[in-house]
């Protein structure tokens, strides 16, 4: 019962980040920090994290939402949440294609990586 438990430690991660830093004007995500929108992708963890991993359909839903803005999907992915949770932003990058979505932001440059 491993994931149930990361899931846990992330979600806890992530709140306990936004408590601390706050959230501050409009940035990639508007109003909203990357930290906190990293919070709507706890179900996205193991498969940020293993290449292997099923994509959920309740990830794919999110990161069809959040990519709609690809500078938030990536500031998301790249956060300080992300990286403490585990997330190989190498593999995270690869969701959206994992996904199937049409539109997603492909070649679009997210820090040293490429939205495939």
């Amino acid at each position: 019962m491993e994931n149930p438990l990361k899931l846990l430690s992330f979600v806890g991660l992530v709140v306990v980040v936004i408590i601390a830093a706050g959230v501050d004007g409009a940035g990639e995500c508007g109003k909203s920090s990357p930290d906190n929108e990293a919070l709507k992708l706890a179900p996205c963890a193991e498969a940020a994290q293993d290449e292997n991993a099923p994509v959920s359909s309740s990830c794919c839903l999110q990161v069809k939402k959040i990519g709609q803005n690809p500078s938030c999907l990536c500031a998301v992915m790249l956060s300080n949440t992300a990286k403490a949770s585990g997330i190989k932003p190498e593999i995270a990058v690869t969701i959206p294609k994992r996904c199937n979505i049409p539109n997603r932001p492909v070649g679009y440059k997210c820090g040293d990586y490429t939205l495939p």
